[in-house]
Protein backbone atom coordinates (compact mmCIF):
# COMPACT_ATOMS: atom_id res chain seq x y z
CA UNK A 1 0.00 0.00 0.00
CA UNK A 2 1.40 3.27 -0.89
CA UNK A 3 1.92 6.29 1.20
CA UNK A 4 -0.27 9.50 1.56
CA UNK A 5 2.50 11.21 -0.18
CA UNK A 6 2.85 8.89 -2.83
CA UNK A 7 -0.79 8.54 -3.81
CA UNK A 8 -1.52 12.46 -3.69
CA UNK A 9 1.34 12.36 -5.81
CA UNK A 10 0.11 9.49 -8.44
CA UNK A 11 -3.26 11.63 -8.83
CA UNK A 12 -1.16 14.83 -9.42
CA UNK A 13 1.04 13.06 -12.19
CA UNK A 14 -2.40 11.79 -13.71
CA UNK A 15 -4.15 14.95 -13.90
CA UNK A 16 -1.00 16.76 -15.16
CA UNK A 17 -0.36 14.48 -18.14
CA UNK A 18 -3.81 14.80 -19.06
CA UNK A 19 -3.88 18.78 -19.22
CA UNK A 20 -0.23 18.80 -20.92
CA UNK A 21 -1.52 16.45 -23.85
CA UNK A 22 -5.16 18.01 -23.61
CA UNK A 23 -3.37 21.48 -23.58
CA UNK A 24 -1.76 20.67 -27.48
CA UNK A 25 -5.40 19.22 -28.51
CA UNK A 26 -6.47 22.91 -27.31
CA UNK A 27 -4.29 24.74 -28.87
CA UNK A 28 -4.94 22.69 -32.15
CA UNK A 29 -8.56 23.10 -32.12
CA UNK A 30 -8.59 26.63 -31.38
CA UNK A 31 -6.21 27.65 -34.47
CA UNK A 32 -8.71 25.12 -36.45
CA UNK A 33 -11.47 27.67 -35.42
CA UNK A 34 -9.26 30.50 -36.27
CA UNK A 35 -8.77 29.25 -39.53
CA UNK A 36 -11.90 28.46 -40.70
CA UNK A 37 -13.60 31.92 -39.05
CA UNK A 38 -10.80 33.57 -41.93
CA UNK A 39 -11.82 31.41 -44.43
CA UNK A 40 -14.68 30.86 -47.20
CA UNK A 41 -15.69 28.20 -44.44
CA UNK A 42 -16.40 31.40 -42.12
CA UNK A 43 -20.18 31.57 -42.89
CA UNK A 44 -20.75 27.87 -42.56
CA UNK A 45 -18.65 27.56 -39.00
CA UNK A 46 -20.80 29.96 -37.51
CA UNK A 47 -24.13 29.14 -38.69
CA UNK A 48 -22.81 25.52 -36.97
CA UNK A 49 -23.19 27.35 -34.05
CA UNK A 50 -26.50 29.56 -34.13
CA UNK A 51 -28.06 25.56 -35.09
CA UNK A 52 -30.84 26.16 -32.54
CA UNK A 53 -31.61 22.36 -30.93
CA UNK A 54 -34.47 21.75 -28.31
CA UNK A 55 -34.78 26.07 -27.91
CA UNK A 56 -31.53 27.03 -27.99
CA UNK A 57 -28.48 27.42 -30.26
CA UNK A 58 -25.23 25.00 -30.41
CA UNK A 59 -23.13 27.60 -28.70
CA UNK A 60 -25.53 28.42 -25.88
CA UNK A 61 -25.89 23.97 -25.07
CA UNK A 62 -21.65 24.27 -25.23
CA UNK A 63 -20.61 27.08 -23.29
CA UNK A 64 -23.88 26.17 -20.38
CA UNK A 65 -24.13 22.63 -20.79
CA UNK A 66 -20.74 21.00 -21.54
CA UNK A 67 -18.98 23.39 -20.14
CA UNK A 68 -20.10 22.52 -16.39
CA UNK A 69 -18.83 19.10 -17.07
CA UNK A 70 -15.74 21.54 -17.13
CA UNK A 71 -16.56 23.63 -14.18
CA UNK A 72 -17.84 20.03 -12.50
CA UNK A 73 -14.03 18.30 -13.22
CA UNK A 74 -12.23 21.59 -11.84
CA UNK A 75 -14.42 21.77 -8.57
CA UNK A 76 -13.35 17.90 -8.09
CA UNK A 77 -9.52 18.86 -8.65
CA UNK A 78 -9.71 21.44 -5.96
CA UNK A 79 -11.31 19.32 -3.52
CA UNK A 80 -8.78 16.70 -4.23
CA UNK A 81 -5.98 18.54 -3.94
CA UNK A 82 -7.22 19.89 -0.83
CA UNK A 83 -7.94 16.62 0.88
CA UNK A 84 -4.62 14.83 1.26
CA UNK A 85 -3.13 16.55 -2.05
CA UNK A 86 -0.64 19.24 -3.26
CA UNK A 87 -3.00 22.06 -1.45
CA UNK A 88 -3.88 19.63 2.06
CA UNK A 89 -1.55 22.50 4.31
CA UNK A 90 -1.26 25.78 4.80
CA UNK A 91 2.20 25.99 3.86
CA UNK A 92 1.75 24.24 0.89
CA UNK A 93 -1.49 26.75 -0.12
CA UNK A 94 0.22 29.57 1.27
CA UNK A 95 2.37 30.57 -1.87
CA UNK A 96 -0.07 29.83 -4.87
CA UNK A 97 -2.80 31.41 -2.71
CA UNK A 98 -0.62 34.51 -2.56
CA UNK A 99 0.51 34.63 -5.93
CA UNK A 100 -2.56 33.79 -7.35
CA UNK A 101 -4.74 36.75 -5.35
CA UNK A 102 -1.74 38.95 -6.73
CA UNK A 103 -2.00 37.42 -10.40
CA UNK A 104 -5.92 38.55 -10.33
CA UNK A 105 -5.33 41.69 -8.83
CA UNK A 106 -2.88 43.74 -10.58
CA UNK A 107 -4.36 42.53 -13.79
CA UNK A 108 -7.67 43.71 -13.36
CA UNK A 109 -6.07 46.86 -12.27
CA UNK A 110 -4.27 47.87 -14.87
CA UNK A 111 -7.85 46.83 -16.97
CA UNK A 112 -9.78 49.30 -15.17
CA UNK A 113 -6.92 51.92 -15.71
CA UNK A 114 -7.48 51.46 -19.79
CA UNK A 115 -10.93 51.66 -19.51
CA UNK A 116 -12.17 53.88 -17.20
CA UNK A 117 -13.25 56.54 -19.44
CA UNK A 118 -15.48 53.80 -21.41
CA UNK A 119 -18.08 52.81 -19.08
CA UNK A 120 -19.15 50.07 -21.14
CA UNK A 121 -16.53 48.34 -21.32
CA UNK A 122 -16.25 48.18 -16.94
CA UNK A 123 -17.51 44.52 -17.37
CA UNK A 124 -14.97 43.28 -19.20
CA UNK A 125 -12.59 43.77 -15.87
CA UNK A 126 -12.74 40.34 -14.72
CA UNK A 127 -11.32 38.83 -17.97
CA UNK A 128 -7.71 39.10 -17.34
CA UNK A 129 -7.45 37.86 -14.31
CA UNK A 130 -7.84 33.94 -15.32
CA UNK A 131 -5.11 31.13 -16.11
CA UNK A 132 -5.73 28.41 -18.48
CA UNK A 133 -4.20 25.23 -16.59
CA UNK A 134 -4.29 23.09 -19.81
CA UNK A 135 -2.51 25.57 -22.28
CA UNK A 136 -0.15 26.84 -19.43
CA UNK A 137 1.01 23.18 -18.42
CA UNK A 138 1.24 22.25 -22.40
CA UNK A 139 3.65 25.03 -22.96
CA UNK A 140 5.63 23.97 -19.91
CA UNK A 141 5.96 20.55 -20.89
CA UNK A 142 7.81 21.69 -23.80
CA UNK A 143 10.97 22.34 -21.51
CA UNK A 144 10.81 18.85 -20.82
CA UNK A 145 13.87 18.28 -17.69
CA UNK A 146 14.66 22.12 -17.85
CA UNK A 147 11.52 22.54 -15.35
CA UNK A 148 11.48 20.73 -12.25
CA UNK A 149 7.72 18.40 -10.60
CA UNK A 150 7.86 21.31 -7.65
CA UNK A 151 7.94 24.08 -10.24
CA UNK A 152 5.08 21.94 -12.19
CA UNK A 153 3.25 21.37 -8.86
CA UNK A 154 3.74 25.58 -8.33
CA UNK A 155 2.07 26.07 -11.59
CA UNK A 156 -0.68 23.65 -11.37
CA UNK A 157 -1.89 25.04 -8.21
CA UNK A 158 -1.81 28.55 -8.22
CA UNK A 159 -3.78 27.70 -11.59
CA UNK A 160 -6.42 25.72 -9.16
CA UNK A 161 -6.28 28.46 -6.88
CA UNK A 162 -7.01 31.06 -10.24
CA UNK A 163 -9.63 28.97 -11.41
CA UNK A 164 -11.65 28.78 -7.45
CA UNK A 165 -10.73 32.85 -7.78
CA UNK A 166 -12.86 33.17 -10.99
CA UNK A 167 -15.36 31.02 -10.26
CA UNK A 168 -16.37 33.15 -7.26
CA UNK A 169 -15.80 36.03 -9.54
CA UNK A 170 -18.77 34.57 -11.73
CA UNK A 171 -21.43 34.00 -8.96
CA UNK A 172 -20.58 36.92 -7.66
CA UNK A 173 -20.57 39.63 -10.32
CA UNK A 174 -22.20 37.84 -13.64
CA UNK A 175 -25.70 36.72 -12.41
CA UNK A 176 -28.42 38.41 -14.06
CA UNK A 177 -32.45 38.16 -14.18
CA UNK A 178 -32.35 36.69 -10.52
CA UNK A 179 -35.14 34.13 -9.87
CA UNK A 180 -35.79 33.89 -6.39
CA UNK A 181 -38.00 30.67 -6.83
CA UNK A 182 -35.17 28.89 -8.84
CA UNK A 183 -32.81 29.92 -7.01
CA UNK A 184 -34.58 28.39 -3.68
CA UNK A 185 -34.98 24.81 -5.83
CA UNK A 186 -31.47 25.32 -6.37
CA UNK A 187 -30.33 26.06 -2.86
CA UNK A 188 -32.50 23.18 -1.52
CA UNK A 189 -31.11 20.60 -3.79
CA UNK A 190 -27.60 21.68 -3.03
CA UNK A 191 -28.73 20.55 0.67
CA UNK A 192 -30.25 17.56 -0.10
CA UNK A 193 -27.03 16.92 -1.92
CA UNK A 194 -24.46 18.09 1.27
CA UNK A 195 -27.04 15.63 2.83
CA UNK A 196 -26.12 12.79 1.40
CA UNK A 197 -22.50 13.31 1.65
CA UNK A 198 -23.04 13.85 5.71
CA UNK A 199 -25.05 10.80 5.97
CA UNK A 200 -21.72 8.85 3.82
CA UNK A 201 -23.76 7.74 0.33
CA UNK A 202 -21.00 6.40 -1.59
CA UNK A 203 -22.76 5.59 -5.00
CA UNK A 204 -22.38 7.91 -7.76
CA UNK A 205 -25.68 8.09 -9.30
CA UNK A 206 -28.05 9.87 -6.68
CA UNK A 207 -25.53 12.91 -6.80
CA UNK A 208 -25.43 12.87 -10.51
CA UNK A 209 -29.69 12.83 -10.73
CA UNK A 210 -29.92 16.06 -8.26
CA UNK A 211 -26.91 17.45 -10.10
CA UNK A 212 -28.73 17.39 -13.27
CA UNK A 213 -31.21 18.93 -11.61
CA UNK A 214 -29.65 21.47 -9.98
CA UNK A 215 -27.75 22.57 -13.15
CA UNK A 216 -31.44 23.68 -14.40
CA UNK A 217 -32.40 25.33 -11.46
CA UNK A 218 -29.63 27.55 -11.56
CA UNK A 219 -29.59 28.11 -15.26
CA UNK A 220 -33.08 29.67 -14.55
CA UNK A 221 -32.15 31.14 -11.41
CA UNK A 222 -29.95 33.93 -13.32
CA UNK A 223 -26.15 32.59 -11.48
CA UNK A 224 -24.52 30.83 -14.36
CA UNK A 225 -25.80 27.85 -15.03
CA UNK A 226 -21.65 26.13 -15.03
CA UNK A 227 -21.40 26.65 -11.56
CA UNK A 228 -23.99 23.57 -10.68
CA UNK A 229 -20.56 21.40 -11.29
CA UNK A 230 -18.75 23.37 -8.66
CA UNK A 231 -21.44 22.84 -6.12
CA UNK A 232 -22.04 19.24 -6.98
CA UNK A 233 -18.25 18.65 -6.92
CA UNK A 234 -17.65 19.62 -3.36
CA UNK A 235 -20.44 17.01 -2.23
CA UNK A 236 -19.00 14.23 -3.97
CA UNK A 237 -17.13 12.16 -0.80
CA UNK A 238 -13.75 11.83 -0.24
CA UNK A 239 -11.53 11.56 2.84
CA UNK A 240 -7.77 12.03 3.27
CA UNK A 241 -7.51 8.27 3.57
CA UNK A 242 -8.81 7.44 0.14
CA UNK A 243 -5.53 8.71 -1.06
CA UNK A 244 -3.69 5.74 0.89
CA UNK A 245 -5.57 2.96 -0.99
CA UNK A 246 -3.99 1.41 -4.05
CA UNK A 247 -6.39 1.86 -6.79
CA UNK A 248 -9.41 4.56 -7.27
CA UNK A 249 -12.03 3.39 -4.77
CA UNK A 250 -13.62 7.13 -3.62
CA UNK A 251 -16.48 8.32 -5.64
CA UNK A 252 -14.59 11.90 -6.12
CA UNK A 253 -12.06 9.95 -8.02
CA UNK A 254 -14.09 7.50 -10.16
CA UNK A 255 -16.18 10.53 -11.14
CA UNK A 256 -13.13 12.43 -12.10
CA UNK A 257 -10.74 9.36 -13.73
CA UNK A 258 -14.24 8.93 -15.36
CA UNK A 259 -15.03 12.82 -16.56
CA UNK A 260 -11.36 14.17 -16.69
CA UNK A 261 -10.30 12.40 -20.07
CA UNK A 262 -13.55 13.82 -21.61
CA UNK A 263 -13.31 17.13 -20.23
CA UNK A 264 -10.01 17.15 -21.60
CA UNK A 265 -9.72 15.88 -25.19
CA UNK A 266 -13.09 16.62 -26.06
CA UNK A 267 -15.21 19.11 -23.87
CA UNK A 268 -12.32 21.83 -23.87
CA UNK A 269 -10.89 21.12 -27.49
CA UNK A 270 -14.92 21.48 -28.43
CA UNK A 271 -15.36 25.11 -26.55
CA UNK A 272 -12.21 26.58 -27.49
CA UNK A 273 -12.72 25.38 -31.58
CA UNK A 274 -16.40 27.02 -30.98
CA UNK A 275 -15.12 30.09 -29.21
CA UNK A 276 -11.72 31.04 -30.68
CA UNK A 277 -12.83 32.19 -34.06
CA UNK A 278 -12.76 35.78 -34.54
CA UNK A 279 -12.21 37.41 -38.40
CA UNK A 280 -9.04 39.10 -38.74
CA UNK A 281 -9.77 40.91 -42.08
CA UNK A 282 -10.54 44.52 -40.30
CA UNK A 283 -7.54 44.43 -37.57
CA UNK A 284 -5.08 46.69 -37.56
CA UNK A 285 -2.53 47.96 -35.55
CA UNK A 286 -5.33 50.70 -34.06
CA UNK A 287 -8.09 47.62 -33.75
CA UNK A 288 -5.37 46.21 -30.93
CA UNK A 289 -4.81 49.58 -28.75
CA UNK A 290 -8.76 50.15 -28.55
CA UNK A 291 -9.39 50.27 -25.18
CA UNK A 292 -11.02 46.79 -24.53
CA UNK A 293 -8.50 44.72 -26.61
CA UNK A 294 -5.73 46.66 -25.26
CA UNK A 295 -6.85 46.14 -21.68
CA UNK A 296 -7.44 42.74 -21.83
CA UNK A 297 -3.36 42.69 -23.47
CA UNK A 298 -1.88 44.24 -21.26
CA UNK A 299 -3.82 42.80 -18.12
CA UNK A 300 -2.44 39.43 -19.25
CA UNK A 301 0.81 39.65 -20.34
CA UNK A 302 2.17 42.59 -17.91
CA UNK A 303 -0.76 42.37 -15.28
CA UNK A 304 -0.30 38.65 -14.62
CA UNK A 305 3.69 38.07 -13.99
CA UNK A 306 4.07 41.68 -11.80
CA UNK A 307 0.70 40.40 -9.80
CA UNK A 308 2.19 36.95 -9.02
CA UNK A 309 5.74 38.45 -8.77
CA UNK A 310 5.50 41.02 -6.38
CA UNK A 311 3.03 38.90 -4.53
CA UNK A 312 5.81 35.90 -4.33
CA UNK A 313 8.64 38.42 -3.39
CA UNK A 314 6.15 39.87 -0.93
CA UNK A 315 5.54 35.78 0.85
CA UNK A 316 9.19 35.14 0.69
CA UNK A 317 10.48 38.36 2.36
CA UNK A 318 7.62 37.86 4.99
CA UNK A 319 8.57 34.33 5.39
CA UNK A 320 4.58 33.29 4.55
CA UNK A 321 6.14 30.90 1.81
CA UNK A 322 9.38 29.83 0.36
CA UNK A 323 10.09 29.32 -2.92
CA UNK A 324 9.25 25.44 -4.78
CA UNK A 325 12.60 23.72 -3.97
CA UNK A 326 15.26 23.59 -6.38
CA UNK A 327 13.85 26.75 -8.46
CA UNK A 328 15.33 30.02 -8.96
CA UNK A 329 13.53 33.35 -9.92
CA UNK A 330 14.10 32.91 -13.48
CA UNK A 331 12.05 29.97 -13.34
CA UNK A 332 9.53 31.57 -11.16
CA UNK A 333 9.73 34.28 -13.56
CA UNK A 334 8.75 32.29 -16.33
CA UNK A 335 6.05 30.65 -14.73
CA UNK A 336 4.81 33.59 -14.05
CA UNK A 337 4.24 35.30 -17.66
CA UNK A 338 3.04 31.82 -18.55
CA UNK A 339 0.12 32.35 -15.72
CA UNK A 340 -1.29 34.81 -18.61
CA UNK A 341 -2.54 32.38 -20.74
CA UNK A 342 -5.91 33.12 -20.17
CA UNK A 343 -7.43 31.67 -23.15
CA UNK A 344 -10.57 28.90 -21.97
CA UNK A 345 -11.51 30.47 -18.93
CA UNK A 346 -10.72 34.57 -19.91
CA UNK A 347 -12.91 33.62 -23.09
CA UNK A 348 -15.51 32.34 -21.14
CA UNK A 349 -15.60 35.46 -18.69
CA UNK A 350 -15.79 37.44 -21.52
CA UNK A 351 -18.64 35.93 -23.10
CA UNK A 352 -20.09 36.42 -19.70
CA UNK A 353 -19.26 40.41 -19.92
CA UNK A 354 -20.59 41.52 -23.21
CA UNK A 355 -23.52 40.11 -25.34
CA UNK A 356 -22.82 42.25 -28.30
CA UNK A 357 -20.92 40.26 -31.33
CA UNK A 358 -18.14 43.61 -31.55
CA UNK A 359 -17.19 43.09 -27.80
CA UNK A 360 -17.26 39.67 -27.87
CA UNK A 361 -14.65 39.94 -31.15
CA UNK A 362 -13.02 42.37 -29.69
CA UNK A 363 -12.35 40.25 -26.22
CA UNK A 364 -11.56 37.09 -28.20
CA UNK A 365 -8.74 39.29 -29.95
CA UNK A 366 -7.36 40.41 -26.43
CA UNK A 367 -7.36 36.93 -25.26
CA UNK A 368 -5.85 35.29 -28.11
CA UNK A 369 -2.90 37.46 -27.94
CA UNK A 370 -2.21 38.35 -24.58
CA UNK A 371 -2.22 34.14 -24.30
CA UNK A 372 0.39 34.25 -27.36
CA UNK A 373 2.46 36.69 -26.11
CA UNK A 374 2.27 35.16 -22.72
CA UNK A 375 3.40 31.91 -24.02
CA UNK A 376 6.06 32.77 -26.13
CA UNK A 377 7.37 35.26 -23.01
CA UNK A 378 7.36 32.60 -20.58
CA UNK A 379 9.40 30.32 -23.01
CA UNK A 380 11.87 33.02 -24.10
CA UNK A 381 12.53 33.23 -20.32
CA UNK A 382 12.86 29.45 -19.54
CA UNK A 383 14.66 28.72 -22.18
CA UNK A 384 16.95 31.70 -21.82
CA UNK A 385 20.52 29.97 -20.88
CA UNK A 386 21.43 30.09 -17.26
CA UNK A 387 24.72 31.10 -16.47
CA UNK A 388 26.00 30.41 -12.86
CA UNK A 389 24.20 29.09 -9.87
CA UNK A 390 20.86 30.50 -8.84
CA UNK A 391 20.15 31.90 -5.82
CA UNK A 392 17.04 32.69 -3.87
CA UNK A 393 17.24 36.12 -2.23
Amino acid sequence: MRSLAQRARASFNRFAEWQISGGLVLMAAAALGMVLANSGLAQTYYQLFHTKIGGLDLLHWINDGLMALFFLVVGLEIKREMVGGELDSWPRRALPLIAAVGGMIVPAVIFLAINWHMPENIRGWAVPTATDIAFALGVLALFGSRVSYPLKVFLTSLAIMDDLGAILIIAIFYASDFSISAFGLAVLIAATLFALNWYGVKRLAPYLVLGALLWVCMLFSGIHATLAGVVLAMTIPITSDDNQQDGDGSPLHRLEHGLGPWVTFVILPIFGFANAGVPLGNVSFDTLTEPLPLGIIAGLFFGKQIGIMCSVLLARRTGLAQLPSGASWRQVYGVAILCGIGFTMSLFIGLLAFNDIERESMVKLGVLIGSLLSALGGAAVLLWPQSGKARNP
